[in-house]
């Protein structure tokens, strides 16, 4: 399996070389030349485990790899590193099937990728040698950063620098991230929303002049986000686990079709639900669920994609995001051509497009959303909310009955805030006051009758280091700095 890029100029790269890459040297993104169907029947993939079905799923795209390289990698990734045994257990509740993404060690849905990246990573400047010195360049809008930092901490020959928008996580997002032990870590408070963040990291992937700075001390830029091939593959496995789960409770028979709906915002976490569909999982219908920053809704409903827009800051902050990189991937793969003009204007083949239902929540629907759910003995986060709303409007709008399953991306002890104050009242947005933030995650404990997640246990008084501030315009100058501090 070799890798192009969707702007269809750069070389062709193996996986391994791929992932080392990050993003294409044309400014495109790596995707596979093609579409691996699977090779054992749904049958005996829903009697896999965890490790055996990621091993069975990702092993046609990484084909470098040898089949003992790629078994270590997994099992390095799923081996005590989530609190349940499942790693990501399906759970039946308010007329929906949730699957709980979130039992890795930062409690979001980035674990289940970057726990693997990681060791890919390392196996692949193994096998090819080159870069003494890799400089993780990760842009977040509240999940990624920590999961990053955590998955790459004092890992050695990388150093990992996060850049997330200041006022644009939540207060536990923050602390998350700036509670990171390592000493290879470093994270960046910048000015501006997501969007802003990752247009800097961006530049300096396309900064030529500063890669051969950096290239002279042996340094090599490469990047944690969904972007990188590496962090995508690894998604791609949950949808076949969700199907896998769903046959073993005995609530579809192998061969039926699901549907899915899935939190949305720089369109990685659904495109993996694509792949899977490319593969020959029999997936219905993927709904896209965005709050109301909207964009992506507007594309499916509208076929343009026009990011000029005012930008929402919403309690499902890791969705709020008007540039979503991974649309490119699906647009490439779906043969259309671009139009360019500060907007996109698909003229393609719509029929792949045909696969996606857009569908947003404003904040009430989203607070409501955790409302119904929680009153019926389940509790979500706000961007699961988004996707459980998302599901309900489609299954009114369209009739469909298909079984669904909503991807649950986050706990919902990163937003006690909010979760509980839509848990009381869905009319009454919450009043967040981080002097009382740690208050609420026992309050949440003690309204939902559930465990605080032993991953928060103490994060009140862990040592903060704090973020280095930089506008998005210092993002080059401060990757140079630290570049030069790194040993």
């Amino acid at each position: 399996m070799n890798y192009i890029s969707t702007r269809k100029s750069a070389a062709r790269m193996t996986a391994g070389r791929a992932i080392i890459a990050g993003p294409a040297e044309d400014g495109g993104l790596y995707v596979p030349e093609s579409f691996p169907k699977i090779k054992k029947t749904l049958e005996e993939l829903a009697a896999l485990d965890y490790k055996k079905l990621a091993y069975e799923i990702m092993s046609p795209y990484l084909s470098d790899f040898t089949p003992d390289e790629l078994k270590s990698c997994i099992k390095k990734a799923y081996t005590g590193r989530f609190l349940d045994p499942l790693v990501a257990p399906l759970k039946e509740a308010a007329g929906a099937f949730f699957l709980e993404l979130y039992h890795g060690r930062t409690l979001a849905f980035k674990d289940m990728a970057l726990s693997v990246m990681p060791h890919l990573l390392k196996t692949s400047c193994e096998k090819y040698g080159g870069a003494k010195k890799i400089v993780i360049l990760t842009a977040t809008s509240g999940d990624t950063g920590k999961a990053a930092l955590e998955a790459f901490a004092d890992v050695r020959g990388v150093t990992v620098a996060v850049f997330y928008p200041q006022n644009g996580v939540s207060f536990m997002q923050k602390r998350q991230m700036e509670t990171q032990a390592g000493g290879n870590v470093y994270v960046f408070g910048t000015a501006g929303n997501f969007d802003d963040a990752q247009a800097g990291v961006k530049r300096i992937f396309a900064d030529e002049e500063l890669k051969r700075r950096m290239a002279e001390r042996g340094v090599v830029f490469s990047s944690a986000n969904s972007i990188n091939i590496g962090r995508l593959l690894p998604q791609v496995v949950y949808y076949f686990y969700a199907y896998s789960q769903l046959v073993r409770m005995k609530k579809i028979r192998c061969g039926n079709e699901i549907n899915f709906s899935v939190p949305t915002g720089n369109f990685g976490n659904i495109l993996a639900g694509y792949y899977a569909k490319c593969m020959g999982l029999p997936v219905k219908k993927l709904i896209c669920a965005s709050n109301i920053n909207n964009i992506l809704t507007d594309f499916f409903n509208t076929g343009v994609y026009d990011k000029e827009r005012p930008f929402h800051t919403t309690i499902s902050p890791s969705m709020d995001i008007l540039v979503s990189s991974n649309l490119e991937r699906l647009l490439f793969h779906t043969g259309a051509d671009l139009i360019k003009d500060g907007a996109y204007r698909y003229n393609g083949n719509s029929e792949a497009l045909n696969l996606f239902y857009g569908v947003h929540a404003t904040e009430e629907e989203t607070r409501r959303a955790i409302f119904d759910v929680f009153s019926r003995g389940y509790t979500i986060d706000p961007h699961t909310a988004v996707a459980y709303h998302a599901y309900g409007a489609y299954k009114k709008e369209t009739g469909d009955a298909t079984p669904a399953v909503v991807l649950a991306t986050a706990s919902p002890y990163k937003f006690p805030e909010d979760v509980c104050a839509a848990a009381a009242d869905p009319a009454e947005p919450a009043a967040h006051d981080e002097a009382k933030a740690f208050e609420y995650i026992k309050k949440l404990s003690e309204l939902s009758g559930t465990e605080i997640p032993a991953q928060l246990a103490g994060i009140e008084s862990k040592p903060v280091r704090g973020s280095i501030a930089c506008s998005p315009e210092q993002m080059s100058s401060a990757v140079e700095i630290m570049c030069y501090c790194i040993k």
